[in-house]
């Protein structure tokens, strides 16, 4: 039934710190980027390597919302890498702090987490 996650949605405080971060640190691909006047909102759709996209957007006063790592809701973030350590010394290049990197004891893959500008917790996992 279900083949694979076609995005993940995410909603910034800062369109534009945000956009720079996912485009420029991150290095995803912008597919199509509309501004709907009507909902004062940007709406960025961003290509990840290998498949699946991010939807970024904005919206006016749009609510905090908590985030600790056992709170109900999306937990994380995971990107599929192949190298741990050269993406996580890429980020740091880019001034990103990036936690120390950990092996997976069920898995034996090696992960480590980093944050968007909001603190949206991002992982970096090991193919």
């Amino acid at each position: 039934m279900f083949k694979k996650i076609h995005h993940a949605a995410i909603i910034c405080s800062d369109y534009q710190v945000s956009k720079k971060f996912y485009v420029n640190v991150l290095g995803l691909k912008i597919i199509n980027e509309l501004y709907r006047e009507e909902r004062q909102s940007y709406k960025l759709d961003l290509a990840i390597d290998g498949g699946g996209q991010i939807e970024l957007f904005s919206f006016p006063n749009s609510p905090e919302r908590p985030s600790y790592p056992e709170a109900r809701g999306l937990r994380h973030l995971a990107f599929e890498v192949d190298n741990v350590e050269m993406c996580k010394k890429a980020l740091e290049e880019k001034q990103i702090e990036v936690e120390e990197v950990r092996t997976d004891e069920i898995t034996g893959k090696k992960f480590t987490f980093f944050s968007d500008p909001d603190g949206l917790p991002l992982e970096l996992y090991e193919a």
